[in-house]
């Protein structure tokens, strides 16, 4: 434990070394998920398939038509979800909130149900998951600021929120049962049917908001102060709060539109990574998008490989892993520590 505090100490002193390090964690996990599965593919047949894409090679279209695809979404879907969680954490000064717990992506589920049932084209489902994402943030946000809930109260009042729009889901999916085939996967979260085609659009949506977000860190560090001394320093508290909420929106509901309603990974990866980076925004944001991106790729590899020939859905691992640390932020919560 000791020597655990003593490598986290030296890294925030160096969060730069810490970046270098998620990334080279990240490279790794790329690389395996490209192949590792019931087709053992060398790295050298990886980077032939790439400039080769011979159609009558199994293990070149193993990895374009396959495995490529799982990889680059759950990199794009763990980076845009753990940057989410940290802005929706300090937005709220919350460390419980989190895009599932609040009602984000079950919104944003929601939204992509019904432009299924509607309009079924895959470039207006990341747009309709933004749209479903920023009522569940502004419905919390609204409770929020007219009610002053507390900390605890504002997460239940999001899994409330949460579980209206998963009633609603239910609810379209019962009137028109084709408009999202594989809902049990979508609602357990994956990756197994995502393509290229898919992530396209997504993958805009959230590459702008990540630039989006880096660039505007330092206002991040400043809201971070709270509300107060955010205003008493010349910040217009409420289009800042609102601007950032409205990017952790179409971060989680671009996710959302291609890997389903996964959870925790806007719980867990910011407080492990502020545990080791500490509180600035800009190193806090790269490297959490490096730690979801890590995570996201770690769980989709388990879940199609330790049960092969069976895949689990990467939405049942992570709730595994989150589940048991849920629980203990809300016996720390409920001790007193920052029980406002």
């Amino acid at each position: 434990m000791n020597s655990w505090r003593i490598s986290c100490t030296r890294l925030r002193k160096h969060p730069a070394a810490a970046g270098v390090l998620l990334a080279a964690l990240t490279l790794v996990l790329a690389v395996l998920s490209l192949c590792i599965g019931a087709v053992q593919v060398t790295p050298a047949q990886v980077v032939q398939a790439f400039f080769t894409n011979d159609p009558a090679e199994v293990s070149a279209r193993v990895v374009l038509y396959s495995r490529l695809p799982r990889t680059c979404g759950s990199l794009l879907a763990g980076a845009a979800l753990a940057v989410s969680g940290v802005i929706i954490q300090t937005v709220l000064g919350n460390p419980l909130a989190a895009p599932h717990i609040i009602g984000v992506n079950a919104g944003a589920g929601f939204a992509v149900t019904v432009s299924c049932a509607i309009a079924p084209m895959a470039a207006v489902r990341p747009l309709a998951a933004f749209a479903g994402a920023m009522a569940g943030v502004l419905l919390v946000l609204v409770f929020a600021e007219t009610t002053g809930a507390s900390r605890i109260t504002l997460v239940l009042a999001g899994v409330a929120i949460s579980s209206i729009f998963t009633a609603l889901i239910d609810a379209v999916n019962t009137l028109y049962p084709d408009a999202l085939i594989g809902y049990t996967d979508f609602r357990m979260g994956g990756l197994a049917g995502v393509t290229m085609a898919k992530l396209g659009p997504a993958a805009v949506l959230i590459g702008i908001s990540l630039v989006l977000v880096l660039s505007l860190a330092g206002l991040l560090d400043v809201l971070a102060l709270g509300p107060e001394t955010a205003q008493s320093l010349g910040l217009s508290v409420r289009p800042t709060r609102l601007l950032f909420l409205t990017l952790a929106a179409a971060l989680a509901g671009a996710a959302v539109s291609f890997c389903g309603l996964v959870g925790f990974v806007g719980l867990l990866v910011p407080h492990a990574v502020r545990s080791v980076v500490g509180e600035e925004s800009r190193p806090l944001l790269v490297c959490s998008a490096l730690g979801g991106a890590s995570l996201m790729t770690l769980c989709d590899l388990v879940a199609r490989t330790v049960a092969a020939p069976f895949e689990l859905p990467v939405g049942t691992i992570l709730s595994i892993l989150g589940g048991p640390f849920f629980l203990w932020l809300l016996v720390r919560q409920r001790g007193g520590r920052t029980h406002d």
